[in-house]
């Protein structure tokens, strides 16, 4: 297995990952780029592929940079271990699903908080998937060394009234929580 940072030549296998693994209008080219964009500072790409040895797309990861990312009202920054201007924001990750359970996505994490902390970052922030299969989200970054800061209801509701996101679970009425969770470097 190949992890390397995402280029363009990744993008169109990452949007169909996330789609599928996310559900439908998740991702597209745009959101991508301002992904990858988000989380390259100083020359440095903190959005990660996996690849397997024929270089197909085992999963991704996508983090923005500390001081390259909005807070909004999903974020409890009073709660944090660091300071604001020293947190990054893990974004998204998607493994497929012939891959799970082979240890990707910890590794996918491992390059991005490497990347991160070469630009600077002490720590990083998620809003993980609370009712994903079997709570895989949570229990991988807890396992990582995540600590739970706060709940939120309809996380991504926003998301399927003003972007048509069409949440795998709940279709276009998104009722899933987001367990805000920090993760120190």
């Amino acid at each position: 297995m190949i992890i390397t940072p995402i280029t363009h030549k990744h993008y169109e296998d990452v949007i169909t990952l996330a789609n599928l693994v996310h559900g439908e209008n998740y991702l597209d080219r745009l959101g991508l780029e301002k992904m990858c964009d988000m989380g390259t500072k100083h020359g440095i790409n903190a959005c990660f592929v996996a690849l397997d040895d024929n270089e197909q797309l085992l999963g991704f990861r996508t983090s923005y940079s500390a001081q390259q990312w909005t807070i909004d009202k999903w974020c409890t920054p009073k709660e944090w271990p660091v300071l604001p201007s020293q947190m990054a924001y893990f974004k998204c990750i998607a493994i497929s699903p012939t891959a799970q359970g082979q240890g990707i996505g910890p590794k996918l994490l491992q390059a991005s908080i490497n990347a991160l902390r070469q630009q600077g970052a002490l720590a990083g922030v998620a809003h993980l998937w609370k009712q994903s299969p079997g709570n895989g989200a949570i229990k991988y970054f807890t396992k990582a060394g995540g600590q739970l800061v706060a709940v939120h209801d309809e996380r991504w509701l926003e998301n399927c009234l003003v972007d048509n996101y069409y949440c795998t679970i709940c279709g276009n009425q998104c009722q899933c929580q987001a367990a805000e969770m920090t993760l120190l470097f």
